[in-house]
């Protein structure tokens, strides 16, 4: 029995499922089994994960159910100590999960252990850093203003956690993660490592750059978690959703934004503002409505022109620094 049970959901990941798998793999730490679950995949996904000749691989093939369903599936035939989920366009830094292992071994009050994440582009090249936040111990206020974790492929847990606070919940489509790291946090302690271990992509079509459903699906876990919430951090749900907002906002806007989700745009400034009106100072705000106005009143093909041309005046990254992250 492996130590450590890695699990991979993936549905019609041929273009990134070999670099996912290579950087598991590839890890320092290597006494894993590597749990491939595919949902129903319909390209060349399983053709590609049945050439790694590698012994810790198991590959389990399903009808499509989404990504919940797989995770739950992979905790199903999982028979380590600990688990880590990786999603099949995201990598790991070959020291990932030697670093966490160790972290919580060091930590025996602690179920969770998370590293920080930088964000790279679909040719795997860095984009930008993520939030680089490392809150140890009861760390349930902090998570309940934001992600903290960023995603789903960061953590190392202890698999007897899981089994007690249950699986992912199936009827979310996003947020099902941070809604399960909620549900930990109230009953156990995290330790972070303070090191970029997770690469998470961002691509044109994936799920992270849906705002539409991202807000619907937070918005319902940030209701639900904070009707079980003790009542001392009940204050905390407006900053939640100042936070989801500012975060909606970014991912409508950056990279290459589009005409049409300006008017999305527009409704999660707003509602940002709502929800704290002191969050945002002269300068964000500023950067933040000049690239709406570049986005809205120029041509397509002249708008990433005139971002680079304004540079610093145009950059919405120092949006993501004015996130509500302490209580």
């Amino acid at each position: 029995m492996a130590t450590i049970s890695v699990i991979i959901p993936v549905f019609n990941g041929e273009r990134t499922i070999q670099e996912t798998v290579e950087s598991v793999l590839n890890q320092t730490f290597s006494d894993f089994e590597l749990i491939i679950i595919n949902d129903g995949s319909q390209d060349k996904t399983l053709t590609i994960v049945q050439e790694f000749n590698d012994s810790r691989i198991s590959i389990f093939s399903y009808q499509n159910a989404g990504l919940a369903a797989s995770r739950n599936r992979g905790i199903e035939n999982a028979t380590g100590e600990y688990i880590s989920f990786i999603d099949a366009d995201d990598l790991w830094t070959s020291d990932k999960l030697e670093a966490q292992y160790h972290a919580l071994q060091s930590n025996p009050d602690a179920a969770v252990a998370y590293s920080w994440t930088n964000c790279i582009d679909e040719q795997s090249q860095f984009l930008r850093r993520g939030y680089y936040l490392s809150f140890s111990g009861e760390v349930c206020q902090y998570l309940l203003l934001t992600n903290f974790l960023e995603n789903g492929s960061n953590p190392l847990i202890r698999h007897q956690a899981l089994k007690t606070v249950g699986g992912f919940d199936e009827s979310l489509k996003s947020s099902e993660d941070w809604e399960m790291y909620l549900r930990l946090a109230f009953k156990y302690s995290f330790v972070a490592v303070s090191s970029p271990q997770i690469l998470y992509r961002i691509s044109v079509g994936s799920m992270s750059t849906n705002t539409a459903k991202m807000e619907v699906e937070t918005v319902k876990v940030i209701d639900r978690v904070f009707n079980q919430a003790p009542e001392s951090l009940c204050y905390l749900k407006r900053y939640s959703l100042s936070n989801l907002y500012k975060i909606l906002l970014y991912r409508s806007l950056e990279g290459s934004p589009q005409k049409n989700k300006s008017l999305f745009a527009l409704r999660y400034l707003g509602l940002a503002i709502r929800y704290d009106l002191f969050s945002f100072r002269g300068a964000v705000l500023g950067k933040v409505c000049l690239r709406l106005l570049v986005v809205m009143t120029l041509p397509a093909r002249y708008v990433q022109g005139a971002i680079a041309k304004l540079g610093k005046f145009c950059d919405i990254l120092t949006l993501l620094g004015y996130l509500r992250l302490e209580p």
